[in-house]
């Protein structure tokens, strides 16, 4: 869908420096809110534009540092370095484990790396091996080291320890999708991406199963007051 509407006839000019910074500053808010509707990865990128190309074209012309004018190809550039930038700046919100996955996962995916490449940037990282480990999120030999498959998690695992009801999880889900189309890893892309389509859904689950327990815990509330 494309919304035209008429420029103001004051519109200002911009710099191209300016033109950056307002995409720097705008373009992180978008994307949240387009993540927090469930939009699927594979179309953020795309749906992002959108949001990069109304800021550019609410200037009635950008021009660089020799006063030529930037054009809709260089502005697309810039507005996909921007998107880029924006996604992987929200790996700041994860904690340093996540971040050394996230790390490790770019460069080997689910395959072996060097024990260590892997304590190198477990100290960039402020963790460390051993903890990764007793998290259940590497395996590691003497000299071998690889991520954990979802497949390999234990299934006593409990989600209730996750912060920010889940919401953590659906932002990762959307940064491993660009990190799996970046390295070509088709299988998990996908994988990734249904896991945000079908987020709704999960949440929904997850709402009856909380409303199913706290009904279950006042019903044994009543029957051992009934009992006293």
């Amino acid at each position: 869908m494309l919304v035209c509407r008429p420029r103001p006839a004051d519109a200002p000019i911009a710099t191209r420096c300016a033109l950056i910074t307002a995409l720097k500053a705008e373009l992180p808010a978008a994307l949240a809110a387009m993540q927090h509707a469930n939009l699927a990865p594979v179309d953020l990128a795309q749906a992002a534009i959108g949001s990069g190309m109304a800021i550019f074209t609410r200037f009635s012309r950008v021009v660089d540092a020799q006063g030529a004018p930037v054009r809709v190809r260089e502005a697309l550039a810039l507005i996909n370095q921007a998107i880029d930038e924006a996604l992987s700046e929200q790996e700041s919100d994860f904690d340093a484990a996540t971040r050394w996955a996230l790390s490790w996962f770019a460069q080997y995916g689910f395959d072996e790396g060097a024990f260590g490449d892997a304590e190198t940037l477990a100290k960039a990282r402020n963790t460390s091996v051993e903890g990764l480990v007793a998290a259940g999120m590497l395996a590691a030999g003497r000299e071998r080291v690889r991520l954990q498959t979802p497949d390999e998690q234990p299934g006593d695992w409990d989600p209730a320890r996750l912060r920010d009801g889940g919401a953590h999880v659906r932002r990762l889900a959307y940064r491993l999708y660009v990190l799996s189309e970046q390295t070509q890893r088709v299988n998990a892309a996908w994988t990734y991406n249904a896991l945000v389509q079908r987020w709704a859904a999960i949440t929904r689950l997850a709402q009856q199963e909380i409303r199913m327990v706290v009904h279950a815990c006042a019903d044994g509330q009543q029957e051992r007051r009934d009992s006293w």
